[in-house]
């Protein structure tokens, strides 16, 4: 896809002052949020799957998570993991920022393959995964644990810049994105895709 159609793409939908806002100061934390294209991406998934319980693993500065809430239906809760304290803060501010009601979000803060261990079987609608890449396999182990069937799971930086293709890029990121990407294809219990959108949205609902 050449630059002018890809920005058509990810600019399609344009973003409101409060994503602006947040997406700022993601940035300036150095936790790059999703974007814009994958952004509208995880709203129409979490409103096509009428998801009441969604997973976020990575909260941010709150981007990704402003886009699942505006999906969701208002009685629905997210719950968000990050290790990093300031990254919900941020995200706190930016939810106070849209209105969205304390009730609506779960924010617990720890390692993510810590905390996911403690969360119910079965009973989540969607899960979203930005965090550590090299730690994109195990995700994906306690995720398809927790989705419900027809549930759906969702990778963000699947392309990884590119890297995934050059066969010469071995670090340890990089080989996590195939990883996670072939382990997806060929789980018989996943309906997998790719989104080419921002850098690359792994999309897979569960039978």
């Amino acid at each position: 896809m050449d630059a002018p159609l890809r920005e058509y793409v990810e600019r399609y939908l344009p973003e409101d002052a409060v994503v602006t806002a947040a997406r700022a100061r993601g940035e300036q934390l150095g936790c790059v949020p999703i974007g814009p294209g994958g952004g509208a991406a995880l709203r129409f998934l979490a409103a096509a799957l009428q998801a009441r319980a969604v997973v976020e693993v990575g909260t941010g500065a709150g981007v990704g998570a402003l886009y699942l809430l505006s999906g969701m239906p208002t009685a629905g809760v997210l719950t968000s993991i990050d290790v990093e304290p300031e990254h919900q803060r941020a995200a706190r501010v930016a939810f106070a920022e849209a209105g969205v009601g304390a009730s609506r979000t779960r924010l617990i803060m720890g390692q993510a393959l810590d905390v996911l261990p403690r969360l119910t079987d079965g009973a989540y609608d969607l899960v979203f995964v930005d965090a550590a890449k090299s730690e994109y396999p195990k995700y994906l182990e306690e995720g398809v644990r927790l989705l419900r069937p027809g549930g759906v799971i969702a990778f963000d930086n699947i392309l990884w810049h590119g890297r995934v293709v050059d066969t010469s890029q071995r670090d340890p990121d990089t080989q996590a994105m195939r990883d996670v990407a072939r382990a997806v294809r060929e789980d018989d219990r996943l309906v997998p895709v790719i989104l080419p959108l921002g850098d690359g949205l792994l999309v897979a609902a569960k039978v």
